[in-house]
């Protein structure tokens, strides 16, 4: 890292608590911790790129349902494939970003410095959060909060998914939840929920909303098998515009019934 950088990193261990179904007493997770602070420039007052990380990780990296576990959370937040520990893949990425943001900002940032409108687009922000909830009983739910600001007008934040077998470690998708061919009927479904949330009764009304406008509706890859039923998470823009925010739709198990394996 180049000087002026301030890292604090820190790891801690935090064993989640026993719960009524034993989904967190067959999985320990410990937690990963890393926060970089670099000055644009050395002047007094430069702009700089803040990164936060505060990861879960599966304990006991040693066995086969750590390992899967951690494989998946590495590849869903940092895109990276193998197995490669999450604090050396927050190095790696802290590494990049903020080379990436020395490289390419800096130049135009001298050339713009004069200009106070301009300071605050240089403000760069990264941060990754996240938490392990129970899910329906076999599943534990891992949620990733990504909170980001890259200049121009907004940021953006989202919320990524993961559920795990806690037994084996495997991540549960789509293909593993539903029957073959599920698509078109939960699309059904989704529609339906999505109208109820938008307090409409069909598709016009819901572009008349701004929901669906270029497109239509999916079962979104980031769900959440909760007690009860099943979450779909969708972000800014991936139905709706930025305005909208994330939108959630939940539908039970029970009209769920002849869907799922």
């Amino acid at each position: 890292m180049k000087k002026g950088i301030l890292l604090m990193a820190a790891a801690a261990t935090m064993l989640l608590t026993a719960c009524s179904k034993g989904v967190r007493e067959q999985i320990d997770f410990e937690v990963v911790t890393k926060d970089v602070k670099q000055p644009l420039t050395e002047e007094k007052g430069a702009p700089e790129c803040q990164l936060h990380f505060q990861i879960l990780q599966a304990a006991g990296n040693k066995s086969e349902q750590a390992k899967a576990i951690n494989r998946h959370i590495v590849k869903k937040i940092f895109d990276f494939d193998g197995d490669i520990a999450i604090n050396a893949a927050v190095d790696s990425f802290a590494n990049r970003y903020v080379g990436d943001y020395l490289r390419t900002l800096r130049p135009l940032y001298r050339e713009e410095r004069g200009d106070e409108k301009r300071h605050p687009w240089y403000e760069y922000r990264y941060s990754v959060t996240t938490e392990v909830q129970d899910g329906r009983e076999g599943v534990a739910v891992y949620l990733i909060t990504l909170d980001c600001f890259e200049g121009g007008a907004h940021g953006i934040n989202q919320l990524l998914t993961l559920n795990f077998d806690v037994k084996t470690g495997k991540l549960l998708t789509l293909r593993d939840v539903f029957v073959k061919g599920y698509e078109t009927p939960l699309n059904e479904l989704l529609l339906e929920a999505l109208e109820k949330h938008v307090g409409v009764t069909d598709l016009k009304g819901l572009r008349e909303n701004d929901y669906l406008y270029s497109m239509d509706i999916f079962a979104s890859e980031h769900f959440i098998l909760g007690e009860d039923g099943i979450t779909f998470v969708y972000n800014p823009y991936e139905i709706a515009p930025y305005a909208k925010g994330k939108t959630e739709l939940t539908l039970s198990y029970d009209a769920l019934k002849d869907l799922l394996q």
